[in-house]
């Protein structure tokens, strides 16, 4: 449940920032998401988006949508949300993924908030303490102002409009400020307020906005006779307040290097420079309750006789209270947001979570109204729930070798338990549907879990056992078989089957794989290639750039953005083929890609899993000509499973037909029971079996 703070009169309240705004746009009615797309639904999208319409709608807590890769899951996402005209979050699990959907969702919602919430860090180095080497390592940061502006305009929109749909990675379990204290610490201007000038830069500076005299860029704010300029970190465009002798007459949207109007306003609401804001009484009962902690937790060590531990503590929390006393800040002020936030010991932090139902109970009625969707929900649960467990492991060492005081332990990302307490409605996407998501299904609709799925506890509980192994082994073909309630997407609207799958051996594998890359390039198509470790990456990638192909490899250690201009090169035909590890796999929209070589398939592994090999075979699904060849001499459990689950949608279609008549398809349940009887599309070398 969303939990209210006692000492808060109502964190969700919005009214505050809401006064004398135009009526229509914070109605849902008139201000509601509305969906441009050329085309309509069609394939299996118009089963599914009605199955999971019906589900939402009847309460159900949990939903799953299963849709084949290049089956149109982003576009049924957007029906919903039109449909549904709730705020909603969805999930992603790294920031390249987020940023397609964002694309991809502002297009189709031209008219509404689509925002982008992500980690505003290029580089984060996380305070540590290794106890067997005795080494301390700093925090060290590279902040992205591009992002952290992208924030502020998320947080910016949710507590100002109904129509919000907010992209986020992992970032958005982690803390912010509470709702109200953020409206509490906000200046709003409209057109006729009696006011001067001066009065109005105060408001601004105290809202922690640097006042300057020449250029101004974002977080600053300017005053030039009988005109005030600010410039929001949530903007692209600074604002311009003109006045007269009766107070503000004119609020215009300027543009950031000419100041050429752009836009006029009735009003603006100017947002805190900082996330993090608190009164000065707050601030002053903060610093209070720190010395106490501090006080205790100096006695507590010098009881057991550690006195370097104490002498490190009593360091280092004395400089911070110090620097906050006299700049109101210091370098790792976050480790104190309990006592700033008023929160018990042990109480969750708030998060984006918190600012979705402030959204959801100003405009549409209940603080639970809104809907999360968690995009390739195999790989985003995990992560989500892997979050605290590694956060508390690394406070717990720096607590206990007196380098923080033990409310660090309170600044830190949700449980999985509390998220999912939070979260009323959630919708999680993937073509390959997690144990968790599976068996968590089952028990919000009352259906038996099924035994091989008893060893996971449903979406990831507060008291999960340690995964073992199952009582008894399934493939996720099985396991989808037996729970009922799945909305299934398996035909493409492009017609588009499944590539075919062969099976060669290992035994001269690179100069056959060079073969089939050569046909591709002439074809003008595109290849990618996963192997197991970034040396032999680095090596398949180096020898087919000597035999003259293009080609590059791509691992965990190239950066981020370094990745995306190599995925980027492949797409524009810079680059021919990629050869990678464990990047190649979710949520890549590559139609160009035609063939994807699999090299030693028959590991059996987190990367050889029946799960990884379904996400890698598919990127090879979006090309008419598309094809996986899987290098092994073996057929392993995850291989037959894998090959078995892609035939979903090679029932007729042929893959240069026109689009059918889909009105007398066979229904999900009808394809499903008829999906063993189908041949899987699979051709095995003589010499594996």
């Amino acid at each position: 449940m969303v939990d209210l703070r006692s000492d808060a009169s109502d964190p969700f309240d919005l009214s505050k920032a809401l006064a004398g705004a135009i009526a229509g746009r914070l109605d849902p009615a008139e201000s509601r998401f509305r969906l441009h797309a050329e085309y309509e639904p069609a394939g299996d999208q118009e089963s599914a988006i009605g199955e999971l319409l019906t589900q939402l709608e009847n309460s159900q807590e949990r939903c799953i949508l299963l849709g084949v890769t290049g089956s149109g899951k982003t576009f049924a996402m957007a029906h919903l949300i039109e449909q549904l005209n709730r705020p909603t979050l969805v999930l992603s699990h790294n920031k390249t993924l987020a940023r397609q959907l964002w694309q991809e969702l502002s297009s189709y919602f031209p008219e509404n908030a689509v925002e982008y919430f992500v980690s505003h860090y290029d580089y984060y180095q996380p305070e540590a303490y290794l106890p067997k080497r005795d080494l301390y390592i700093d925090k060290e940061l590279s902040l992205n102002e591009r992002i952290e502006q992208e924030r502020f305009a998320t947080v910016a929109s949710m507590v100002s409009r109904p129509d919000v749909i907010a992209i986020g990675t992992v970032s958005a379990i982690y803390g912010l400020n509470p709702p109200e204290t953020f409206l509490q610490q906000h200046a709003r201007v409209h057109v006729g307020q009696q006011i001067v000038p001066l009065d109005l830069v105060k408001q601004l500076v105290d809202l922690q906005y640097r006042r300057v005299t020449g250029e101004i860029t974002r977080g600053e704010v300017r005053c030039r006779g009988e005109v005030v300029d600010v410039w929001m970190p949530s903007r692209d465009d600074p604002l311009r307040i003109r006045f007269d002798l009766d107070g503000v007459q004119r609020i215009q949207v300027c543009e950031a290097v000419s100041w050429e109007p752009l836009d006029e306003l009735e009003e603006a609401w100017v947002h805190p420079k900082q996330f993090f804001m608190t009164s000065p009484e707050r601030f002053a009962r903060a610093l209070e309750d720190i010395e106490e902690e501090l006080a205790d937790r100096l006695e507590h060590f010098e009881k057991q006789g550690k006195e370097l531990e104490a002498h490190r503590l009593e360091t280092k929390a004395r400089f911070d209270l110090e620097m906050m006393r006299e700049t109101g800040h210091c370098k790792s002020i976050e480790n104190y947001s309990r006592h700033f936030d008023g929160r018990e010991t042990g109480v969750r932090p708030y998060c984006l979570l918190d600012f979705l139902a402030a959204s959801a109970k100003q405009f549409h009625g209940d603080a639970r109204n809104y809907l999360v969707i968690m995009d390739e929900s195999h790989v985003t649960l995990p992560q989500l729930k892997g979050m605290h467990a590694g956060d508390h492991s690394r406070k717990a060492n720096l607590i206990e070798h007196g380098f923080r005081l033990p409310s660090a332990f309170d600044n830190r990302p949700l449980r999985i338990d509390e998220f999912q307490e939070l979260v009323p409605q959630m919708m999680y996407v993937s073509a390959t549907p997690g144990e968790r998501e599976l068996r968590h299904l089952a028990e919000v609709t009352g259906q038996e879990v099924p035994e091989s799925l008893m060893h996971v506890a449903g979406g990831g509980g507060a008291h999960e056992p340690e995964l073992t192994s199952p009582a008894t082994t399934a493939s996720l073909l099985e396991t989808l078989d037996v729970i009922d309630g799945i909305a299934h997407m398996e035909i493409r609207p492009t017609g588009l089957l499944d590539p075919q799958i062969e099976v060669r051996p290992t035994e001269g594998q690179v100069q056959d794989l060079l073969d089939e890359i050569n046909a591709r390039v002439m074809a003008d198509e595109r290849v990618l290639v996963t192997v197991l470790t970034i040396k032999f990456a680095e090596e398949v990638s180096e020898y087919l750039q000597r035999m003259g192909v293009k080609s590059h490899h791509l691992h965990s250690e190239i950066d981020t953005l370094e990745r995306s201009e190599i995925i980027k090169a492949l797409r524009i035909g810079h680059i021919d083929v990629i050869v990678g590890i464990n990047l190649l796999r979710e949520g890549l929209d590559l139609p160009e890609v035609s063939l994807v070589a699999i090299f030693d398939a028959d590991r059996q592994g987190f990367l050889r899993n029946e799960r990884s090999l379904l996400q890698t075979i598919g990127r090879a699904s979006r090309n008419v000509n598309g094809k996986v060849i899987l290098y092994a001499d073996s057929m392993s459990d995850s291989m037959r499973s894998a090959s078995a689950a892609r035939c979903r949608t090679r029932l007729a279609l042929s893959a240069n037909s026109a689009m059918p008549d889909h009105s007398g398809w066979p229904s999900a349940s009808q394809r499903r029971l008829n999906r063993r009887s189908v041949e899987a599309p699979i051709v095995t070398a003589p010499s594996v079996h």
